[in-house]
């Protein structure tokens, strides 16, 4: 307890005073142990935040580096007024918004707070402990939280040396115990996206009861005329769910919007595990704006613009001398193992944030054309 008495003898303001009082006496410890599986989790290491002022750039997260259209913020602005009210629990038109637009019924169409919530609650909905979860690696880092927090045993299939899922080897992973297999398409991070056959030739591999889920949160990125159509998957296995967000090419990161396709059955499964009210009335209203026709185009016409720059910055960095994974999302993926620490801080003091993964590489993001140039200049050095 603090004494309430400053070196002039004057004392605290009693406001003051109980303020540090609470700060000296903040819980720490507790008598109650974790759960040995979430104590043994990895932090989810989100991409550095640009500072107040520092005038960096910022290609750490995969965001869309453009605004919200006006017609979402005018929505999203009309919404604000009432959260003072529960959503609707159910997102009931955006659900339908999202059916009609992939071709299901909203009976198949699940809404979260991001794909990566999706994930979670796909996992809640069938994973029993001890059963195992196949995912290449690297490949997203939530997975191995996600399978951990759902009381599951992790199995990692490398990626092969130019970034792509090894499927035959994930495949030849699979035993009575793997409940689930998650494939990243495209890879996040190193890029590459799965192509029909492939899949195909996995899918005729895997037990009906082992679920397959295909996360395509950088879907709208892909321009590989050789990849696979997941809801058509979806509609002829039984054992599929495909994950899809509104965070990337709709650029709604910070409202929190993603979904599911499923079987109805499953569906229902998922839904019943998802948090009551977790999607706000404000992010299913701009999600909502974001899928009307000419709002669709408009996006489109960025994402477009997105593409043209990956081209670029690829094209360009292929010119310098690097070998990169083929990518078809919004980023590129330098594999520089050992050094990738130092490259990273070396790109954070030249003002422009990327995405370290310690040991392994650093994944950079497609960004305004400024900031792609002021990477092509770093990376040039690094030759």
């Amino acid at each position: 307890m603090f004494a309430g008495i400053l070196p002039s003898g004057r004392p605290l303001a009693p406001a003051v005073r109980g303020i540090l009082n609470r700060v000296n006496t903040t819980p720490e410890n507790t008598t109650v142990p974790l759960r040995a599986a979430v104590a043994a989790l990895p932090a989810y290491v989100p991409g550095a935040r640009v500072a107040p002022g520092s005038g960096a750039w910022k290609l750490s997260s995969n965001e869309n580096p453009y605004p919200p259209l006006e017609s979402v913020r005018e929505v999203i602005a009309r919404a604000a007024g009432e959260v003072n009210r529960y959503p609707d629990m159910y997102a009931t038109e955006l659900v339908a918004a999202i059916a009609e637009k992939v071709g299901l019924t909203p009976a198949n169409v699940v809404v979260g707070t991001g794909s990566v919530s999706m994930l979670g609650h796909v996992l809640q909905s069938v994973v029993e402990p001890g059963d195992e979860v196949v995912y290449a690696w690297r490949s997203f880092e939530a997975y191995p939280i996600y399978a951990a927090i759902a009381g599951a045993t992790s199995v990692t299939v490398p990626v092969t040396a130019d970034g792509r899922h090894d499927l035959p080897a994930m495949a030849a992973a699979v035993t009575s115990r793997t409940k689930v297999v998650l494939v990243c398409t495209p890879n996040n991070p190193t890029g590459p996206a799965v192509r029909t056959g492939e899949l195909a030739t996995f899918l005729s591999a895997v037990p009906r009861e082992t679920l397959v889920v295909v996360d395509e949160a950088y879907l709208e990125f892909v321009r590989d005329p050789d990849v696979p159509d997941a809801v058509a998957l979806l509609r002829e296995h039984a054992n599929v769910v495909v994950l899809r967000t509104f965070s990337k090419a709709y650029g709604l990161a910070g409202l929190r919007v993603g979904y599911a396709l499923a079987p109805t059955a499953l569906a229902t499964g998922i839904r019943s595990a998802s948090t009551p009210f977790g999607v706000s009335g404000i992010a299913q209203q701009a999600a909502l704006a974001s899928l009307a026709p000419a709002a669709q185009a408009e996006l489109m016409e960025r994402v477009d613009a997105l593409v043209a720059e990956r081209t670029r910055v690829a094209d360009a960095l292929r010119d310098q001398g690097w070998d990169l994974p083929e990518t078809q999302a919004n980023f590129v993926w330098f594999g520089l193992g050992d050094a990738t620490i130092d490259r990273a801080k070396e790109a954070t003091d030249a003002g422009i944030l990327v995405r370290p993964f310690a040991g392994d590489g650093i994944r950079v993001t497609i960004g305004e054309p400024e900031a792609n140039d002021a990477f092509l200049k770093l990376a040039a050095g690094w030759r």
